[in-house]
């Protein structure tokens, strides 16, 4: 079967066969499926009238476990977001009463952000829907192929995620 990428890459072949393509049939395949599932996440939190920073914040908390509370420098490493726009993202949260901020027990000057039931409940029925369109994403693979597509993702972003900043 042949896709949008076979036929770029055959066209750069033919108008530059002095040059090596063959990293835009892996990279341009991972980018177009990027594209795909940014598409198919942004449609499921919408239906949770979430924005995807939102859900990327909420989870982060939620993943935490119980009390799903972490400090914002916590949530920065996390999120990968600056201190200001981290600010932001806690005040607009606390606002919709998706996060609630409390003062640290173990810090008098530091805060603690802690995700309400309602958050919780946001963030619970977003991850549904988006392992719902994750699977769907990767129906035409089996669980071997899925596995063996994992790791070898996983050998190319190692690298990338433990880098020091």
């Amino acid at each position: 079967m042949e896709d949008e990428v076979d036929r770029l890459v055959a066209a750069w072949r033919r108008e530059r066969p002095d040059i090596d393509v063959e990293p835009l049939e892996v990279l341009s395949r991972v980018s177009r499926l990027a594209r795909h599932l940014d598409r198919a996440r942004r449609l499921v939190f919408a239906e949770h009238q979430l924005e995807p920073w939102e859900f990327d914040v909420l989870t982060a908390l939620r993943r935490a476990g119980s009390p799903y509370q972490l400090s914002p420098g916590q949530l920065l490493t996390q999120t990968l977001v600056t201190s200001g726009t981290m600010t932001n993202r806690i005040d607009r949260l606390a606002k919709k009463g998706l996060v609630e901020r409390l003062p640290d027990p173990t810090d008098r000057r530091g805060v603690l952000v802690r995700l309400t039931v309602t958050g919780q409940r946001h963030a619970d029925g977003a991850l549904s829907g988006l392992l719902a369109q994750e699977r769907a994403l990767l129906g035409g693979l089996t669980g071997a192929q899925r596995r063996e597509l994992a790791a070898l993702l996983r050998h190319l972003t190692a690298p990338f995620d433990n880098t020091p900043a």
